[in-house]
């Protein structure tokens, strides 16, 4: 039986801040969002590509502020995006002076990073940081199809989010009042349950996040426990398959469920099934869900990051979709 792994010393995320285009700023969630571009995505570059490291710039620095540190007193940082070898990464980070190791983990990667961020805390590092990002613009030429193109999108379909989060991750109390702790991390497995289709990436994912959950509530607890069970990012399809997963196997997560995908474009008829990408999961965790637990409203959250580990090249062969999720455990501490 798989178990989480229970954090013996006190890991924080002592500040967090996130940075998003046009339409999520334009979206339910756009007044918490600490930075935004509201006229073209680009943020002041001429590429996607770079403006997509723009956001991750942006948000890593508001968050610094936030935690009142510079950037030389952070011992390691856990960044990633979804383009080929994680490029808006390498060069938001380039001149930042900050240990970096790259992260991979698709639409997971927040999660991944916080996961990472925090065991090298519990090994001892004092402070580290966990960034990602994603762009609509960057990820659909990608992975898709060109933007000129104009191909139909399916009802299925989600919609990758501009936007970016960063969480500090420390060992150090910088900040009174409630401070949200991670306290249980469980990596998840590789689940493919054999779907190729690009424009569902909710039912490749959904498997995993039920192998995840269910692997969790098997060492004990129910869903009833927690103020929330957060998904990064399902959308619609994934998360109706997901609680559809779940109740067959008797684990009823629908009361306490919500998806990223669902928050940050909740009602949005031209985004179809939600947002996905790695900003998406990241900026709403760094804005609405971290908030509500530093402001007492949520005390006791369940974050799982869901991705789609595929390439453009597995794509364009045929290849199914493998999905991961990892699980951070995340509850409210006056300190």
């Amino acid at each position: 039986m798989r178990k989480p792994f229970k954090l013996k010393n006190k890991v924080y995320i002592a500040a967090s801040a996130s940075a998003a285009g046009r339409d999520e700023a334009a979206g339910p969630l756009g007044d918490l969002f600490d930075v935004t571009d509201t006229a073209d995505n680009r943020f002041g570059e001429d590429t996607w590509e770079k403006a997509e490291s723009a956001m991750q710039r942006l948000a890593l620095d508001a968050a610094l502020r936030r935690a009142g540190i510079g950037a030389e007193e952070i011992d390691a940082l856990f960044a990633g995006d979804l383009l080929d070898q994680c490029v808006s990464s390498n060069y938001a980070h380039a001149e930042s002076g900050i240990p970096y190791l790259g992260l991979y983990g698709a639409c997971s990667t927040a999660a991944e990073g916080m996961i990472l961020a925090s065991l090298a805390c519990e090994a001892g590092l004092g402070t580290c940081a966990a960034v990602t990002s994603s762009h609509f613009c960057s990820a659909e030429r990608q992975f898709r199809f060109p933007l000129e193109y104009g191909g139909q999108r399916t009802p299925t379909s989600q919609w990758t989010v501009t936007a970016a989060g960063a969480f500090i991750i420390s060992r150090e109390r910088r900040a009174g009042g409630v401070l949200p702790r991670v306290t249980e991390i469980m990596p998840g497995r590789i689940v493919d349950r054999g779907i190729s289709d690009l424009s569902n990436m909710g039912a490749a994912m959904a498997p995993a996040a039920a192998d995840t959950l269910l692997g969790y509530f098997e060492s004990g607890g129910e869903p009833r426990d927690f103020d929330l069970i957060v998904t990064g990012d399902l959308g619609r399809e994934g998360s109706d398959i997901l609680r559809d997963l779940c109740a067959a196997s008797g684990l009823d997560i629908a009361p306490r469920h919500a998806d990223c995908g669902l928050m940050i474009f909740d009602g949005c008829s031209d985004k179809h099934a939600g947002g996905s990408g790695c900003g998406c999961s990241a900026a709403v965790m760094a804005s609405d869900v971290l908030k509500n637990v530093r402001n007492g409203t949520l005390c006791n959250v369940l974050f799982v990051g869901t991705g789609a580990l595929m390439s453009p090249l597995t794509v364009n062969q045929g290849a199914s979709i493998p999905g991961i999720a990892h699980l951070v455990h995340i509850t409210g501490e006056e300190v």
